[in-house]
Formats: structure tokens, sequence, C-alpha cells
């Protein structure tokens, strides 16, 4: 057991789960818009959110001067260097539009990495922002780098698909801010530090409701099967909102509810 559970934390804090993650969600993308299947794109996002994920916490983690996870972090740094390589040949595969886009939010990581402006903390430690920047990335990655990759034109239908990403992604991280309110700094300004974990978890429920209300606008995807999709998905996250709190272990957020994304691509290929 005691093994299975460094594989678990080694799987976990090398970003391999969180990567799978966007691997899955721009599966699903190009999935519901009827994109050939590539994998060019997909590839790219995973093996960038493991280089991007990792530069975020151990850049963090440095500046802070924790040691908690240093028996693993030569693992961590060379499987970071291998997924750059990765990223890198992928990134020369991709059209000269979607380098360009992907440079954009390249440049919002080191944002909310790198104090770029003078006397001002990074995007990470701006009061009530942290949550958004996440929210934005993962829409441009997982909604609008695959579709731009494929040609497809911006449409109402793609506006839709990005809002409700937006929404799916600001959902789960309202999960992670619940059970991390006790840990995060409270200047921070965190939604639950703001509002209060009950009200959060509200917020949420709203949120997933307008997500699968703005399903009913797509004016090219009517048929039963996107519906049934998200439907999963929300009921899923509303559940981990419902049980959510302070209390919980590392694994609840940073395994579980990381695995809705995951599930919900799994489904589609099982059926």
């Amino acid at each position: 057991m005691l093994v299975l559970k460094k594989i678990l934390d080694f799987y976990i804090n090398s970003s391999l789960h969180v990567a799978l993650s966007a691997f899955a969600l721009v599966s699903m993308t190009q999935y519901f818009f009827g994109v050939e299947r590539d994998l060019t794109v997909a590839f790219f996002a995973f093996f960038g959110t493991v280089v991007g994920y990792n530069f975020v916490k151990y850049d963090a983690i440095a500046r802070l001067n924790k040691t908690e996870i240093k028996k693993e972090l030569k693992g961590i740094v060379f499987l970071s260097f291998f997924s750059a390589l990765a990223c890198f040949y992928f990134f020369l595969q991709l059209s000269w539009e979607s380098k360009l886009s992907s440079f954009v939010f390249f440049g919002l990581t080191l944002l909310y990495t790198l104090p770029f402006f003078p006397n001002r903390q990074n995007a990470r430690n701006w009061k009530g922002v942290k949550i958004y920047i996440v929210a934005i990335t993962w829409v441009g990655v997982t909604v609008l780098l695959p579709l731009q990759e494929a040609q497809i034109s911006f449409s109402f239908d793609v506006l839709l698909m990005a809002i409700q990403r937006f929404l799916l992604v600001f959902s789960l991280v309202l999960v992670f801010e619940i059970v991390d309110v006790k840990l995060d700094d409270p200047h921070l300004q965190t939604v639950p530090q703001k509002i209060g974990v009950e009200p959060t978890k509200k917020l949420g429920y709203v949120l997933l409701f307008l997500l699968l209300l703005l399903e009913f606008f797509y004016t090219n995807n009517h048929h039963f099967l996107p519906l049934f999709f998200k439907l999963l998905v929300c009921g899923t996250i509303a559940v981990f909102l419902y049980f959510a709190n302070e209390n919980r272990s590392r694994y609840y957020a940073s395994f579980w509810v990381e695995s809705v994304p995951i599930l919900w691509w799994l489904v589609l290929v099982v059926f």
C-alpha cells in the first residue's frame, strides 16, 4: 500500500492527473464540434499542462521555502524536462495561428507565476484574480486552441462552448478553494474567504445550472448526447461541491475532483 501511495502521490504532484484532464477536455471539444480525431493539440495540451502546472507549483514552493517534496522533486524535474521537449515537438506541428494563440496562454501562465510589474506580486497572489486567470487559460487551451487548429471559425456555438467551459472550470476551482479555505493566505480573497463556504457552494450550483441552460441555445447541436454528458459532469461536480469542506484530504480535490473531466471523456469513449 505504501508503494501505491507513493505512485499516486507522484502522479498527482507531477501534474500528470491534471494534464490528463486537459487532454480529456480537448478531446471532448473536438468530439462535440465534429473535428476529425487529431491528437496534436490534445498532446500539446497534455504536455504543456505538465510543464505549466509544475512551473507554477514548484516556483511557488521555492519562493516559500517549502521542503516536504524534495525526495520526489528530481523525478518531477526530469518529467517536466521531457514534457517540455514533447510540448515543443507538438507545438511545431501546430499552424502558425495556433502557435500565436499558444503564446498568449503561455503568457498568462507566466503572469500567474512571475511578478512582472514593479512593486506587485504575481497574478496568483492578486486579490480575487486567481480563479479567473485559471478559468480563462483553460478555456483558451481546451476550447479555442483545438477549434482554431481545426480551422473552425468563431461562431455563436463556439462562444457558448467557451462560456460553458469557463463555468465548468470555475465551478471545479470553487471546490479547491473550499477545501483550501483555511490554508490559503487571507489576502488572496478567494471566493469562500469573501462570501463564506455555504454561499460559495450555492454560487457553484447556480453556475452549473447556467452551464446546462446554455446547452439549449446551440444552433447546430440539437441532439441528446452532449446534454447527457454535460448533465453527467455537472451532477458530479454538484455532488463534490455539496460534500466539500475545509477538513477534506488533499486527495478529495487533487485527485477525485480533477477526475471529473476524465470520467466525462472515458464514458464517451466506452459508449
